[in-house]
């Protein structure tokens, strides 16, 4: 493809191609294609001009050979184009629009009279019914409203109304349509952007591909803290897969040969070959779309208010009808009347607004699975962190190894670095690294290993007991004891570490100091939370009480708690929320599973426990917390419009009644501005709320 660059600023080009004009399948191809490219932030194509803008960062020169790359004969581009788009969407809309209009004004020329009111009275017949279906059902909503004022029309043989009346009620409902589906498919390919790989066994060994190029029957092999991407078979291998996601067991469940395992599911011990029974296609897209169009349990209070809100004013639209006919005798004031009900509104404003908001949400990466968790976290009053990953960087580094006893530095080093590999965690991960920074090799050399959540490890080396984890675990639990020689050099560990404790037979026998570097951005992003309306920060860890003081009061939060387990997280924040408060939780481990299961609202930082991805409400995964103070600000935003979308509802279409009423509009207008008012909410719904930003 031949390029010519047309404008051209630091880190935007605009440029048009050899391909001319384009329809909306090949937009979409190059748009995708645009954004797959490494170091494009984002970017435009234009259909009628065949033009495209990219925002990117890097190597200009390689980025403009990539783009040049571009073929749309390549299948592995037309596979970047989720199954159904914005573009391709307000296509088919725009379309039926258009057609609708047409084929009304085609009707109103050349078919005679008799034959239009024929068909005015067959059309009637869908909104009668569901006017009485309403009525027989015992409830008074807004398809009697409708089907009311077409009957008094049909009655009074005024033909041209009735059809008027529907055709707009038909135009209405397009454009609900439309903009819902367009706030669904928005957020839905923004969600769907991202390119998941799995390692696919081999007999020359593994091979990374990406998810889509996995096929049915192909063998792939998932290791520990990692999602099940693909429904199948056990064929190697036996692991405890937590199904949580999926059956809402709390245990996870032992799989091995010949079992089946299913997609989404975190395999939390172990390690599986899986042979794949159901191939990725557009199912990832799908089941997005699906969650996102079956999450009424869901969506926020104000949404649910809405619809009621909606639905308990139809009953005073009618009240003012019979009221208008009554003093007025005019049957078409009281028509216009019953043209205009707060219904439509408020019940497409409210969901299209948290769609859009949630779109915009995962444009600055972050992932939000219910309106009711962005209200939650707009009522949020306490903010629990978490400490390690969260607060500070995910990857802490060994500072300093004491040894206690007879004990070698290296020695202790090693066989920590041994024990550690066995289960991936931060601390784990920062004592494994740092043996291998020192080229000391540490060949398996204990019995079993157990794992003790929040606790540590227990193993057996050469006939001893060996211990290693959090001070709790090693004196408390295990009983060790300090060497008695040695308790000046324990009472003088550092404070600003976490302290990672090494028992050899009941022993104390070294402590590795690991340096938890804080977020530089942390203290500054606690303080624009406190002005976005968080009133108390709290900070728990399984840390000692001298590091959590040390951490807590360079980050400034209002209260913190050490060496708690991850029971007592979840316990503190139901004594909270009993209090009154409501919750929120950001965490980034297995062991914040239960804090963030019991939060009004749980936030999983993305360079955590795959778990803890699954179970939180949220997913940021940007590599600082500004995305918290983002995502604040844009919860806060979100309550503010749809506040305002319900006074204007309100407001606007009161007016309409008011002018039915006084005769100035006429039921044909009334249908018009209230169908173009319900359209024109429903837009602004969907601008962002952050778009100054």
């Amino acid at each position: 493809m031949k390029l010519r660059i047309e404008h051209e600023i630091r880190g935007r080009i605009r440029f048009s191609t050899s391909l001319g004009r384009l329809n909306s399948e090949q937009a979409d191809c190059l748009l995708y294609y645009l954004l797959s490219l490494p170091g494009v932030r984002s970017g435009k194509v234009y259909e009628r001009s065949g033009d495209g803008v990219v925002f990117y960062q890097g190597e200009r020169n390689e980025l403009l050979r990539r783009i040049a790359a571009f073929s749309l004969e390549d299948e592995s581009v037309r596979r970047l184009v989720p199954e159904c788009t914005s573009r391709k969407l307000n296509g088919e809309y725009r379309e039926r629009l258009i057609s609708r209009f047409v084929k009304r004004a085609l009707f109103n020329t050349f078919v005679p009279s008799p034959i239009r009111a024929g068909w005015t009275c067959c059309k009637a017949v869908r909104y009668l019914g569901a006017g009485l279906g309403c009525v027989l059902r015992r409830k008074l909503e807004v398809p009697v409203l409708d089907a009311t004022a077409i009957s008094v029309s049909l009655l009074r043989r005024d033909f041209n109304t009735a059809s008027s009346v529907m055709f707009l009620l038909g135009v209405g409902e397009l454009m609900e349509e439309w903009t819902h589906k367009k706030s669904v498919a928005d957020l839905a390919g923004s969600m769907a952007l991202g390119v998941d790989y799995v390692w696919l066994k081999r007999e020359e060994g593994d091979v990374q591909l990406p998810l889509d190029q996995v096929r049915e029957g192909d063998l792939i092999r998932v290791a520990v803290g990692s999602m099940i991407p693909l429904d199948g078979v056990v064929r190697e291998g036996e692991a405890m897969v937590n199904q949580a996601s999926l059956t809402g067991e709390s245990i996870p469940v032992k799989k091995g040969p010949e079992s089946s395992v299913y997609a989404g599911t975190v395999l939390e011990e172990g390690e599986l070959v899986i042979q794949v029974k159901k191939a990725a296609g557009n199912t990832r897209y799908e089941k997005i779309i699906k969650m996102l169009e079956e999450s009424e349990k869901l969506k926020s209070s104000l949404e649910s208010r809405a619809e009621h809100l909606a639905d308990r004013l139809v009953p005073y639209s009618f009240l003012g009808a019979v009221a208008t006919y009554a003093i007025t005798r005019n049957p078409m004031k009281a028509v216009s009347i019953l043209m205009v009900d707060f219904s439509c509104a408020l019940k497409l404003s409210m969901p299209v607004a948290v769609l859009s908001a949630m779109r915009e949400c995962n444009e600055r990466q972050i992932t939000v699975k219910g309106g009711k968790f962005l209200e939650a976290l707009a009522e949020a009053d306490t903010l629990v962190f978490d400490k390690t990953g969260t607060l500070t960087k995910a990857e802490p580094k060994v500072r300093e190894v004491l040894t206690f006893g007879k004990w070698d530095r290296d020695e202790m080093l090693r066989l920590a670095a041994c024990l550690e590999e066995h289960f991936p965690h931060s601390i784990a991960n920062a004592v494994v690294r740092q043996a291998e920074i020192e080229n000391l090799k540490h060949e398996e050399m204990h019995a079993k290993v157990n794992y003790v959540i929040a606790h540590g490890i227990a193993s057996e080396v050469a006939g001893e007991d060996v211990r290693i984890g959090s001070r709790h675990f090693i004196f408390e639990d295990e009983k060790c004891a300090v060497p008695e020689d040695e308790t000046e050099k324990f009472a003088h560990l550092p404070e600003d570490c976490s302290l990672l404790y090494l028992a050899i037979g009941g022993e104390l026998a070294a402590v590795i100091c690991i340096e938890d570097p804080l977020r530089e951005e942390a203290p500054a992003v606690v303080r624009r939370l406190k002005e976005l309306g968080i009133q108390k920060v709290v900070m728990m860890t399984g840390d000692s009480e001298r590091t959590a003081r040390a951490i807590a009061r360079r980050v400034g939060v209002d209260e913190y708690h050490s060496e708690v387990l991850p029971e007592d997280k979840a316990a503190f924040v139901q004594a909270e929320q009993r209090a009154g408060r409501k919750v929120v939780m950001i965490g980034d481990g297995i062991n914040d599973s239960p804090a963030l299961s019991a939060a009004d609202a749980g936030i999983a930082i993305s360079e955590g426990a795959q778990l803890a991805r699954e179970i939180a409400d949220i997913t940021i995964s940007q590599d600082n917390l500004w995305g918290l103070a983002v995502l604040k600000e844009i919860s806060n935003q979100l309550v503010k419009r749809i506040h305002c979308n319900y006074r204007f509802v309100l407001g606007f279409n009161s007016g309409l009644l008011a002018l039915g009423l006084l005769g100035v509009l006429a039921p044909g207008a009334s249908a018009f501005l209230h169908n173009m008012s319900t359209l024109g909410i429903g837009l602004h719904s969907m601008t962002n709320l952050l778009e100054g930003e």
